[in-house]
């Protein structure tokens, strides 16, 4: 009997943190965040390893940093193509093709040792210098899911589809560590031999993504495919034939490449201002050069990395969780400032004590809160950009952070080299404060634009 009072607080539980609303959600949603879980981390799998194994064939700081550089600019060209022509092509097309260049680009980091060869692998392919999502599988996913997905729930289902992605990371960043330091254990193995090993896991991880879309439906598209509409047939009355192809003519055409409207414009402007602010502050430090900095100032083993970052990507991943409550009790964009500020002033002060006990504290205070923005952004957006044009939306907003993010692993690895690294953290947390505080200030009270939806602010 004490089990009946606790069924209404288990049942608003599950309310509030999205449980109800993932359950009930179409079999296509479940697929994609599934999707995002492999990739992810596949992703995580090879971040802590990447800096790592550049350095362990010889190749300097400096080339590193052009490295990185090098292959977020492939990203700006892949992403911008695929995700404008996305709609066009198919949305599940369009995930296969990207999951085929993310297996080819771990099939040469396997089996090459040229830094040419990893270069035009990145730059041609997709991987991550930085754990975090490339390509352009979020602006296609987030796209499909806001199209799947009613707008009073599309908090909580983002919330899922984030969390899923950060377990993704967490589990595989744990995976790279303890494989990494159990490969090198082995006779004869050096520490470039287990990195191989782990971008060919990488690889197949890729190749599973190409399969995983072949499951999702022809719902997941922007339009029905013209073989699934019904024809008239010939019995049909003449007056119901006039009103079906009225109606077929009534639909817009198909086209190959979006294109904005006029009223987005100047809203898309806005945001893209302010993502390449936010982008270029974490390209400063992505996770990548965050390990190489623990590795270089404290010499932190594989195991003990692999176990730091699968702890705050786990922290990281529980956060999230409580996203959606508080987005629906001070709106969508308080939820993004408020829980992203406290992350960027901890990044700022992760390399000032020169005291490792320090360096990991801070590091896991910013974890506490670091993405607890995520979700309430994607379901944002969703609500301020037209139906019709997120897929583009999207891509575009992923391009310019692209492109913002990869001028910055140059610097950093210039400070690096210089033996200034620090400098790189401190910049990142002051931009990425500023950037909380350019999105309060222009977009708090702000309205949906897809159904007169709730304040975002």
């Amino acid at each position: 009997m004490a089990l009946v009072p606790a069924l209404p607080l288990l049942s608003r539980l599950s309310t509030e943190l999205g449980l109800r609303s993932i359950h009930h959600s179409p079999r296509d949603t479940k697929l994609l965040c599934l999707q995002r879980f492999v990739r992810l981390f596949a992703f995580g799998l090879s971040t802590l390893i990447l800096v790592l194994h550049l350095s362990s064939l010889g190749i300097s700081d400096a080339r590193i940093g052009l490295f990185m550089t090098l292959t977020l600019l492939g990203d700006v060209a892949s992403t911008s193509c695929l995700t404008l022509f996305a709609d066009g092509l198919g949305r599940r097309k369009t995930l296969m093709l990207a999951a085929a260049l993310m297996a080819a680009s771990g099939a040469v980091f396997a089996l090459s040792g040229s830094y040419w060869a990893l270069v035009a692998a990145s730059v041609l392919g997709i991987m991550s210098p930085s754990g975090a999502e490339i390509g352009p599988f979020r602006a296609v996913e987030e796209s499909t899911l806001a199209h799947l997905t009613p707008s009073h729930l599309r908090s909580d289902i983002f919330t899922w589809y984030t969390l899923t992605g950060k377990a993704g990371t967490a589990l595989g960043t744990l995976a790279c560590g303890w494989a990494a330091q159990a490969l090198q254990q082995r006779e004869a193995w050096t520490p470039t031999h287990a990195h191989r090993a782990l971008f060919g896991a990488y690889a197949l991880l890729g190749l599973l993504n190409v399969f995983l879309p072949l499951l999702l439906s022809a719902a997941c598209e922007a339009s029905p495919p013209r073989s699934a509409r019904s024809q008239p047939s010939e019995a049909s009355s003449s007056e119901t034939t006039a009103l079906l192809s009225a109606a077929e003519e009534s639909k817009p055409a198909p086209t190959r490449a979006a294109v904005l409207s006029n009223s987005s414009r100047p809203l898309v402007l806005r945001l893209s201002a302010l993502f390449a602010i936010e982008a270029f502050a974490s390209g400063l430090v992505p996770a990548s050069w965050i390990a190489y900095f623990f590795t270089s100032t404290y010499g932190l083993a594989p195991s003990a990395l692999g176990l730091l970052f699968s702890l705050t990507a786990l922290i990281s991943t529980l956060s999230i969780l409580l996203a959606a409550p508080l987005a629906r009790r001070i709106g969508l964009v308080r939820t993004m400032v408020f829980t992203h500020l406290p992350s960027a002033i901890f990044l700022a002060l992760i390399p000032l004590p020169d005291n490792v006990a320090l360096s990991v504290l801070f590091l896991v205070l910013r974890s506490c809160t670091q993405s607890m923005d995520q979700a309430p952004r994607e379901a944002f957006l969703s609500a301020v950009v037209l139906p019709a044009e997120r897929t583009a939306v999207m891509g575009v907003l992923g391009v310019v952070k692209t492109l913002s993010q990869s001028v910055a692993p140059s610097v950093t690895g210039g400070l690096a080299q210089g033996g200034r690294f620090w400098v790189s953290f401190v910049v990142a947390g002051a931009l990425k404060a500023g950037y909380d505080l350019g999105v309060l200030g222009m977009f708090v009270g702000w309205r949906g634009r897809e159904d007169g939806g709730g304040d975002g602010g």
